[in-house]
């Protein structure tokens, strides 16, 4: 009989920072994209809220909703077996109150079946962020570019303020979020928060210096069909490899050659 599948959970990524083993995240919205990252060996999934922008082509992450979250996280988390599957509180429930923040992030867990949340923040969530955990809720802090408070900042822009970042994580981790996720802000200023908090920092165009990195699935795989990211590795060319099947397609279509002998039934 094969045994189960050992799932990653926080106390793992807790080692992996004292034994400074890179931490891996990717993004996923749906029960392929789920399945590919699970079987890279990927740590953790994230099922961001990112969401709205790549697979609903929206201009901001902003118009996600829980209901949404739930509905993509869900798919995700039944597809990955192993990884830590971890799904965004969408804008603006961790603005609502203590209260309403715990009642979504239950949500999260209990209808999606992941095993944390992430929420986006400064200071100012760090109660917030102990509510959630003393709910008995893995959350995640992230801090620098945060994309739900775009307009505020200015656009999607580096964060360079090194007091006010260095402020944002300590609270975060010292409110109880097992890890903190660093946006856009510069490579020195990521190293010193790796090396002042206790727990795993996770990057995302934040240099080397993290604990672990992540990007968006699309990004990763060539699959993004607007602007990319300066912080981007394209690691294979789906949008190229996709177009060109569709295209070799409508030819065959159009020029009778399928359906063939093989693919006509009876």
């Amino acid at each position: 009989m094969t045994a189960p599948v050992r799932r990653v959970n926080v106390l793992d990524l807790a080692a992996a920072k004292r034994d400074r083993r890179p931490i891996t995240m990717v993004t996923a919205y749906d029960w392929p994209t789920g399945r590919l990252v699970d079987g890279a060996g990927i740590d953790c999934v994230l099922v961001g809220d990112s969401v709205a922008m790549v697979v609903a082509g929206r201009s901001s992450t902003i118009p996600a909703t829980l209901e949404q979250m739930i509905y993509h996280g869900e798919i995700v988390a039944r597809a990955a077996s192993r990884a830590l599957v971890v799904v965004d509180l969408p804008f603006p429930l961790q603005h609502l109150g203590i209260r309403t923040a715990v009642e979504s992030c239950a949500r999260l867990l209990k209808e999606t079946g992941c095993q944390a949340v992430k929420l986006e923040g400064t200071a100012g969530q760090a109660d917030v962020i102990a509510g959630i955990a003393a709910a008995g809720i893995p959350v995640m802090g992230h801090v620098g570019l945060r994309p739900q408070a775009v307009h505020q900042l200015g656009g999607y822009r580096m964060q360079r303020n090194l007091e006010q970042l260095m402020n944002d994580a300590r609270a975060a981790a010292d409110a109880g979020a097992f890890a903190v996720l660093l946006e856009c802000i510069p490579q020195e200023a990521a190293r010193q928060i790796t090396q002042a908090i206790g727990v795993p920092t996770i990057g995302i165009g934040a240099g080397p210096h993290c604990d672990g990195q992540v990007l968006v699935l699309h990004d990763l795989v060539g699959l993004s069909l607007d602007h990319v990211p300066k912080f981007v590795r394209a690691y294979a060319d789906a949008k190229g490899v996709i177009g060109d099947g569709l295209e070799r397609w409508r030819k065959d279509v159009v020029d009778g050659e399928f359906p063939g002998p093989r693919e006509t039934l009876g």
